[in-house]
């Protein structure tokens, strides 16, 4: 009880997740891989309950990147259904917990099918006051800050000032949109790199590496590391 209330003290406005593991997860149990994503996404709906409860604001799950592209073709078909299959099936839910849902990435690369799936759970859940759930889907860092310099050179023309061109400009022609900058970034499976996640969100992010597969990640080490952060001192270059 005591760590919680630490905990309570300094809550993290913004959390983003590395959700690393499935895979060695499932192969740890002897099962095929695709078994460990579908385990993987029944975490990830116990820990956005976690993280509401404990008084996030909101949440990123870097949830299929750039390079998930180069895995085989099965399972990546497999991976885009289940995202579908889950958003679809676990609609309700997030709505009725009051949960605003975002995807976020480069989305044009997903089928029509997928595509619509995504658009509907952000339009059904636009209105809710709870926690803000953000998908990190076809997402990658430098990706994502190339977007924005296409955006910002189509907007202007190639004739934007430098003055005009501020970090606050920068920021909002980001794919995350209004999100704020991840106050914590965590990353299971014990690999200890960002891969692209968040490079400019991230640069004052608080980083904690855990060697828990997602799937086994728990509400338990979820509160040790809101536990830890509450005692870390937090200079932002000052």
């Amino acid at each position: 009880m005591q760590e919680n209330n630490k905990a309570e003290n300094k809550i993290p406005n913004c959390v983003g997740i590395i959700m690393d593991g499935n895979r060695r997860w499932a192969k740890g149990k002897g099962q095929m891989a695709f078994l460990g994503h579908k385990a993987g996404g029944e975490t990830l709906k116990k820990v956005v309950k976690f993280a509401q409860e404990a008084g996030v604001k909101h949440i990123i799950f870097f949830t299929f990147s750039t390079e998930n592209w180069n895995r085989s073709l099965d399972e990546v078909s497999y991976l885009l259904n289940l995202i579908g299959d889950f958003l679809a099936k676990e609609l309700e839910y997030f709505n009725e917990e009051g949960g605003v849902l975002h995807c976020v990435g480069d989305l044009s690369r997903f089928n029509v099918s997928l595509q619509k799936t995504l658009k509907e759970a952000e339009e059904k859940t636009r209105n809710n006051t709870g926690i803000h759930v953000y998908f990190a889907l076809n997402y990658g860092g430098r990706a994502e800050i190339l977007s924005a310099v296409k955006k910002i050179v189509q907007e202007h023309k190639a004739q934007a000032t430098t003055e005009e061109i501020s970090e606050q400009y920068f920021a909002k022609h980001l794919q995350t949109g209004d999100m704020p900058d991840p106050d914590i970034i965590i990353r299971t499976s014990g690999e200890m790199r960002l891969s692209g996640f968040l490079p400019w969100q991230g640069v004052y992010s608080e980083l904690f590496f855990t060697k828990t597969l997602w799937p086994d990640f728990s509400e338990e080490e979820f509160l040790k590391i809101l536990d830890e952060y509450s005692n870390r001192e937090r200079r932002i270059g000052k």
